[in-house]
């Protein structure tokens, strides 16, 4: 017998079509379970972050958890969760407020396109750790890091033939962080790949948090405040940028896979 039943989303976060940007669980809680419970949820969900939320005043609280640890900030599962709010929840506003690690993040609505508020990383220049060093195909122009390490390249086609040996990579002590790696576009003013030494998936399809570096990069590199992204990976993230000072607008639409029941013992 279950003592708990938690609706279950699961949701593609940047991407106008099912089966492509990055997949994201959705679990609706009226007050927190163990972080012990809601690891193992994420664990047996099997995608890249599950985002669990509870009410808090006039908001919501926001975690992020990936099957491996918590998260300081997630930017697709945000995405993904405010479109459960918003499509599946019948949340009727057009701004959803969370509390989370990174603080307050706003997250606007405008028909079916979610703009995310996050705090800019601007990231400084950094020495590239042999461990990674040696796991990449070939060497970037440009070493950076915020919370991730933030590696540029000369061209897009650099990006798209990038490879990174897993293995070798997995002796890369950066946990909570990753491996962003960067370049000016063809289509859109900038791509990216975004590499998790360690984790159970180990490109990220589509890396919210990982803007939150690359838009105030970008922007100093090529002298605008609005910008377009495309992450690279297999199913295509596109991403609409704008920076704002100390923080970063970050916008994208999303479609709803799945709906359906957790049930706790």
């Amino acid at each position: 017998m279950y003592t708990k039943k938690l609706a279950c989303y699961q949701i593609d976060a940047f991407t106008d079509q099912l089966f492509g940007g990055n997949p994201a669980c959705v679990v609706v809680l009226e007050e927190w379970l163990p972080d012990e419970t809601l690891l193992k949820i994420t664990q047996e969900n099997a995608v890249a972050e599950t985002a669990f939320f509870i009410p808090e005043g006039d908001g919501f609280h926001l975690r992020w958890f990936t099957p491996e640890y918590e998260m300081d900030l997630c930017g697709h599962a945000t995405l993904a969760t405010a479109h459960v709010l918003k499509t599946e929840l019948g949340y009727a506003g057009d701004t959803i407020r969370f509390s989370s690690k990174s603080g307050i993040l706003e997250v606007g609505i405008e028909n079916d396109r979610y703009t995310l508020n996050f705090p800019s990383r601007r990231p400084v220049a950094a020495e590239l750790p042999d461990a990674i060093a040696t796991a990449l195909s070939k060497q970037p122009l440009e070493v950076l890091k915020s919370r991730d390490y933030f590696l540029v390249y000369e061209n897009e086609q650099d990006i798209l033939e990038l490879a990174a040996d897993r293995e070798k990579l997995s002796t890369a002590d950066i946990a909570p962080g990753g491996i962003i790696v960067t370049a000016k576009g063809n289509k859109a003013d900038f791509v990216s790949r975004f590499f998790v030494p360690g984790a159970s998936i180990f490109e990220d399809p589509v890396t919210g948090s990982a803007h939150c570096s690359l838009i105030p990069y970008w922007s100093g590199q090529l002298g605008k405040k609005e910008l377009s992204a495309l992450q690279l990976s297999e199913r295509v993230g596109k991403l609409d940028c704008t920076l704002l000072d100390d923080r970063v607008l970050i916008s994208g639409t999303a479609k709803t896979y799945s709906a359906g029941y957790i049930f706790i013992s």
